[in-house]
């Protein structure tokens, strides 16, 4: 799945365990609480331009991109360091990621590739990660997110393309979701989210690497990346309601537009609204919730 053998050792997935007293070290190493823009700039940009670079392979590859801003910033990076990539993107009719990627494509000089499903399409893709996923992570949302995924590596095996950049991590790092923002500690609720990572989604993306043969890279589970990140304040993280602030603030200043570096994103189930056909197929199917569809794909695995 990954890189990093922090992760993944002789193909094998880490246990939970291992993931959370790796996490628990980094906490140890991360002794700064940076409260000023200017420095937190500084500290972030470095590591994360070192977590992309150390990670680009010596053959043309792909990245998830939905044209949020960490899938941008990778790509944008990627490009300036003149690496060979496409960007790959999915949705059915009406998806935002869709319209945003391509315009963000078009517009930063991109390789873009993307592919509107049918609801009989993203079917047989449901159907196919129910077979892939075990049974204790087959939820509505790692459905919706394992098939973007999915659909993804589908479309980019016409392109002989086994290796992607993923902006997994990201979310936990700045502090990307409610949670963060409704927290009294953002950064306290970070760690926790990093530690819950392994089981909301490491499981579910291991099982989709190992059996589509592919590879995902990174950069935002990078080592000295997350000792880094983890030391800017939180109030650096959501500033004036503005989520992931400051990683924001580095993908400006490494010179990304200000309508990329700070789009407002929805997650990737919405914005490829796969989540919304995933209701509309249920219903066809005749089952009035999703979770009663999901029920039924895991019996029939």
């Amino acid at each position: 799945m990954v890189v990093q053998s922090n992760i993944v050792v002789d193909g094998n997935l880490i246990s939970n365990v291992d993931w959370c007293n790796y996490v628990d070290k980094l906490k140890l190493l991360s002794t700064k609480n940076i409260g000023n823009e200017e420095e937190a700039i500084v500290h972030i940009k470095k590591p994360f331009i070192n977590a992309v670079k150390s990670r680009i392979p010596n053959k043309k590859f792909g990245i998830f991109f939905s044209g949020g801003v960490d899938s941008t910033a990778i790509a944008y990076l990627c490009n300036q360091l003149n690496a060979d990539f496409i960007c790959y993107t999915v949705g059915i009719e009406g998806s935002q990621d869709i319209e945003e990627a391509t315009v963000a494509a078009k517009v930063l000089g991109f390789t873009h590739k993307k592919q509107i499903l049918s609801l009989d399409e993203l079917e047989e893709v449901f159907e196919s990660l129910s077979k892939i996923l075990p049974k204790d992570v087959l939820n509505v949302v790692n459905l919706g997110v394992g098939a973007v995924i999915l659909a993804a590596i589908n479309l980019a095996k016409k392109d002989n393309i086994d290796t992607f950049f993923s902006g997994l991590g990201s979310e936990e790092l700045f502090a990307g979701y409610q949670r963060h923002e409704q927290s009294s500690n953002v950064n306290e609720e970070c760690w926790t989210g990093i530690k819950s990572t392994w089981q909301r989604d490491f499981v579910r993306d291991f099982s989709i690497a190992k059996y589509t043969k592919t590879t995902f890279l990174t950069p935002f589970l990078d080592r000295d990346l997350i000792i880094k990140s983890m030391e800017i304040g939180g109030s650096l993280k959501i500033k004036e309601g503005i989520k992931k602030y400051i990683f924001r603030k580095v993908i400006q200043e490494i010179g990304l537009q200000n309508k990329f570096s700070f789009r407002p994103k929805k997650a990737a189930q919405y914005g490829s609204k796969f989540d919304k056909a995933l209701q509309r197929i249920a219903k066809l199917k005749g089952f009035k919730f999703k979770r009663e569809y999901i029920e039924f794909l895991s019996h029939n695995k």
